[in-house]
């Protein structure tokens, strides 16, 4: 009986072969499912989808509503950006990526938000939860309403940080709803998705996405998530001339190839939207007044926070004619309101009653300085009875006082609305006019909770073209100089006088 030889190389090429099968087969099987979700930002159009409403783990995606609700906490006043946050050993032991928090430290909330935004900490995304709300079970409870008042319909988290948990899940369509909620609801905090590196307290961080922002156009964020069960995910926005786009990727098999796909996505998503379309927000969750419980984790106190969908402000009523001429307004904050069609009716009550009401003499002295911003309400001094006036006349006669001379009076014919609205911001000066247009509305899209309302003006200068937001009052102006300055943007008050 003849035995035939196998080679050796072959034998060899033969044993490499099988051990890739081996090893490629498994990974295959395990890979994630896929889902994408493309919209316009501006106006929420679906300009692609593909398994969107698919219920899949979205790893660290789910920091984006962690970080939502601290930002929400930090605007009610339930926490500051400088609270001190004691690490517990829970969040301590969290799995990597971590910034490496020990147990019994303290950090202050900026720093665990930026270690969230921009590294993915887990042990930082625990911290905050358990800082907002006394425990992560909590929190999630938290996560939860909320993501049902953003109409995250099919989403369920168990956690703050995204790792796999049963019944922790969500789907592409949701995330994008989450990426787009942030991007419009807190747009003072947007920047920090496009950090390639930040300040974390305790060490400096590189952003898990940086990868993607350094290498296509107009990226600007905003998160990364990645566990064996989910795959490689990202959920992305892009901004390129007046066109922003979303994109929302589950189930990459690698963090180059999900980029790729990101990219062509984003692609798409650019050449289907429209080249100009009307800026059409998502509305904000209605948040409900905090009612305090205990909290048996820690003994605590904790927080309820009622996400209400009912209508907050409604129509105003129209005056009825009688009363059109009598609009007297007491305080400063009032006159606040810039609606054309408020003040057209202001203007129009004021003329009706200069021709037919006749002038009214004010018997009080002038008003301090620092009262004219305020709208002066003014009456005609009643006359004493009889017996009050004899009774005044008598008591003057016994204490010799003799009364002063009444001060000459002062005809009132015009009631000031500005409120106070005489001052605003300066943003630099530029060489041109488009420049100075220019940043006046990327200034006005990233400072809109303080901008707001307020008019962008360019002035001309012999030096070149000012960059101006007016009709503010001093308290906004002040506000929004200090919130520019903190994201190193050039900023200084210009008063009345300016």
């Amino acid at each position: 009986m003849r035995v035939r030889r196998v080679q050796p190389a072959r034998f060899g090429l033969f044993i490499l072969a099988a051990i890739w099968i081996l090893m490629i087969l498994p990974l295959s099987a395990m890979a994630a499912p896929y889902a994408a979700y493309v919209i316009d930002a501006r106006t929420g159009e679906v300009l692609h989808s593909q398994n969107a409403d698919t219920r899949l783990h979205p790893a660290s995606l789910t920091k984006m509503m962690t970080l939502y609700i601290a930002f929400e906490a930090i605007k009610r006043g339930e926490i500051s950006l400088d609270s001190k946050v004691k690490i517990t050993s829970h969040a301590a032991s969290e799995p990597p990526s971590k910034l490496g928090l020990k147990s019994g430290q303290t950090i202050s909330l900026r720093y665990l938000i930026r270690a969230a935004a921009v590294k993915s900490a887990n042990d930082a995304a625990t911290a905050i939860g358990e800082a907002i709300e006394g425990s992560e079970a909590n929190f999630a409870r938290r996560m939860n309403r909320t993501a049902k008042a953003l109409g995250m319909t099919n989403t369920t988290f168990k956690n703050a940080h995204g790792l796999t948990e049963s019944g922790h899940m969500s789907t592409a369509h949701d995330m994008t709803i989450m990426g787009r909620h942030l991007l419009y609801d807190h747009p003072e905090y947007y920047n920090l998705f496009s950090r390639i590196t930040a300040d974390a307290g305790v060490r400096k961080v590189s952003h898990t996405n940086r990868r993607f922002l350094g290498s296509y156009k107009g990226a600007d964020g905003i998160k990364t998530g990645y566990t064996r069960a989910a795959g490689f995910n990202l959920t992305a926005s892009a901004e390129r001339g007046n066109e922003r786009v979303i994109v929302t990727v589950f189930g990459g098999t690698s963090t180059s190839a999900r980029n790729a796909k990101v990219t062509e996505l984003m692609d798409l998503g650019f050449r289907r939207a429209p080249s100009s379309a009307p800026l059409n927000k998502p509305s904000k969750p209605a948040y409900a007044d905090i009612e305090d419980t205990p909290v048996a984790s820690n003994g605590g106190a904790g927080k309820v926070i009622r996400l209400v969908g009912a209508v907050t402000s409604s129509k105003r009523p129209t005056l009825r004619p009688g009363h059109q001429a009598q609009v007297v307004v007491a305080t400063a904050e009032a006159p606040q309101a810039t609606s054309p069609i408020l003040n057209a009716d202001i203007t129009a009550a004021l003329q009706e009653a200069q021709k037919t009401a006749p002038a009214v003499v004010a018997q009080a002295p002038a008003p301090e300085p620092e009262a004219e911003t305020q709208l002066a309400a003014v009456s005609v001094r009643p006359t004493l009875r009889p017996s009050a006036a004899a009774s005044l006349v008598e008591t003057a006669a016994v204490r010799q006082i003799t009364p002063k001379a009444p001060p000459a009076p002062e005809v009132i014919t015009r009631v000031s609305t500005s409120g106070g609205r005489h001052w605003g911001v300066n943003v630099g000066r530029y060489p041109s006019r488009y420049a100075a247009e220019k940043i006046l509305l990327k200034t006005a899209l990233s400072e809109i909770s303080t901008l707001d309302g307020s008019l962008r003006k360019v002035v001309r200068r012999p030096q070149g073209f000012d960059a101006n937001f007016l009709g503010m009052t001093r308290e906004t102006a002040d506000l929004a100089c200090r919130r520019l300055v903190a994201r190193n943007v050039n900023c200084f008050m210009i008063g009345p006088s300016s």
